[in-house]
């Protein structure tokens, strides 16, 4: 198993632990008016100066990838995913779930046989067939879609990933017809 393990990285050593990574990408997923600034939209500069302001690190630059207010729709996801708001139980929060990351619980290392898994749900979707069949393309065409379709109900889809051995599973599955009465 000693072949699993990091080889040394070249370039800098991390500077931030992964908890206050976390934070400053959930600042950055937050409008700038939810901390008293008059501002639209963070810029490098003053999502630096917030940072620094309540301790969440001693410093940082206005260039740091943690500081990165531009990839704000992925800051969003996984701040959707971990609930990082800035509530008083963040720390803990984050914490249970970037150990688990880490492949530890309750300071004790997973198993072999121990699974990681994040999981969601999209009900309602609607499933739909188009009525003909598209075209090919041809030479100087690009494909035609038809517009119309059938509608074929709703569809619950369920996905899980499994984090550490990178594995999707995913499944779609009809929603309830049920019969309204009355």
């Amino acid at each position: 198993m000693d072949g699993l393990t990091d080889l040394p990285r070249s370039g800098r050593p991390r500077t931030f632990t992964a908890e206050q990574v976390a934070e400053v990408k959930a600042l950055a997923c937050e409008l700038p008016s939810v901390s008293g600034l008059p501002l639209t939209r963070w810029s490098y500069p003053e999502l630096a100066r917030e940072v620094t302001a309540p301790g969440v690190a001693e410093q940082i630059s206005a260039f740091d990838g943690a500081a990165d207010p531009g990839r704000r729709r992925d800051q969003t996801r996984a701040a959707s995913l971990l609930d990082l708001s800035r509530d008083p139980y963040f720390a803990p929060k984050a914490a249970r779930a970037l150990d688990l990351y880490a492949r530890m619980r309750e300071d004790e290392p997973l198993g072999a046989d121990d699974y990681v898994l994040s999981a969601d749900e999209k009900p309602g979707v609607q499933a739909r067939r188009r009525v003909c069949r598209p075209p090919p393309p041809a030479s100087r065409r690009p494909m035609r879609v038809e517009s119309e379709y059938r509608r074929g109900g709703t569809l619950a889809y369920f996905a899980a990933y499994d984090v550490h051995r990178a594995h999707v599973i995913g499944r779609c599955e009809p929603t309830c017809q049920c019969t309204r009465r009355g």
